[in-house]
């Protein structure tokens, strides 16, 4: 993991425009992988609604929004959830509360030959990488509607497993490389520590981050990024390239603590 010490920082203290917006990624920022979110980011997140648009942006689906943030998120009024914005697949999929419950607003999702081609694609060249295990923790692919998803030591491994298997990255780029060149078609990009999706083309945190200025109103120099990797190799990297401001962190711990810092600076909603 990159030394979030050369990374981007927001100094909440320093005086300037607030956000308007804040946005995070999930996983290693909200939540360490696949895991449920701290009750103290919980909080945090239902008192940034009062005050901001809150957006989760990540390339999980909605059933890991589901278990990892909305089923733990403390009681709060219909009114404080309507400022909740989750975009599931990099923004290829879109929920918001309907007063009710969180619901899809829209779903961008690949054609069967596209999903086929991509199964047989990342199978094929994971097995010929030798990337391909044997006793996985879960399905190492997934249907994720608008994006496929290769796990590959499975969707329930365990995050110890999964943060040996590739320290440098060497092996998701290796096979997203490979993928890429027989789907001239798709985009292939590496997802989390061990996944690699694909999309259609031009899809990726940067394409959910325009879909959430549109439906928002909120320009993207009005909104605040938060993700645990900004680095050039990193999936959250689109956003800082797209000139969205961006505040580094590394776990859940230090997204927690900079939300303390953030939130008193934030001023009423108008």
């Amino acid at each position: 993991m990159p030394d979030t010490a050369s990374l981007p920082s927001y100094d909440p203290s320093a005086g300037g425009v607030p956000p308007k917006l804040v946005a995070f990624d999930l996983d290693d920022t909200l939540a360490p992988s696949k895991t449920a979110i701290n009750p103290r980011i919980g909080a945090q997140l239902i008192a940034l609604a009062e005050f901001v648009e809150v957006a989760i942006i990540s390339g999980g689906q909605i059933v890991q929004f589901r278990t990892q943030v909305i089923d733990r998120l403390p009681d709060a009024a219909a009114s404080v959830l309507a400022h909740v914005h989750l975009m599931p697949t990099c923004g290829t999929q879109y929920y918001r509360h309907d007063g009710t419950s969180f619901d899809v607003v829209y779903a961008n999702v690949l054609e069967e030959d596209e999903k086929a081609q991509a199964l047989a694609a990342v199978e094929e060249e994971a097995r010929r990488l030798g990337l391909w295990e044997a006793e996985p923790w879960g399905d190492i692919l997934e249907d994720r509607g608008s994006q496929i998803t290769f796990s590959a030591l499975g969707q329930n491994a365990p995050l110890e497993a999964k943060t040996a298997w590739d320290p440098t990255g060497e092996k998701k780029s290796a096979l997203r490389e490979a993928v890429a060149a027989r789907l001239p078609g798709l985009e292939v990009r590496s997802g989390g520590s061990t996944s690699v999706d694909i999309t259609h083309q031009g899809i990726d945190k940067a394409y959910g981050m325009e879909k959430l200025a549109a439906a928002t109103g909120v320009a993207l120099d009005e909104m605040l990024f938060v993700g645990d990797r900004l680095d050039v190799d990193g999936n959250d990297y689109p956003v800082l390239a797209m000139g969205v401001t961006c505040h580094a962190v590394h776990g859940w711990e230090q997204t927690a603590d900079f939300l303390d810092a953030l939130l008193p600076t934030l001023p009423p909603r108008g």
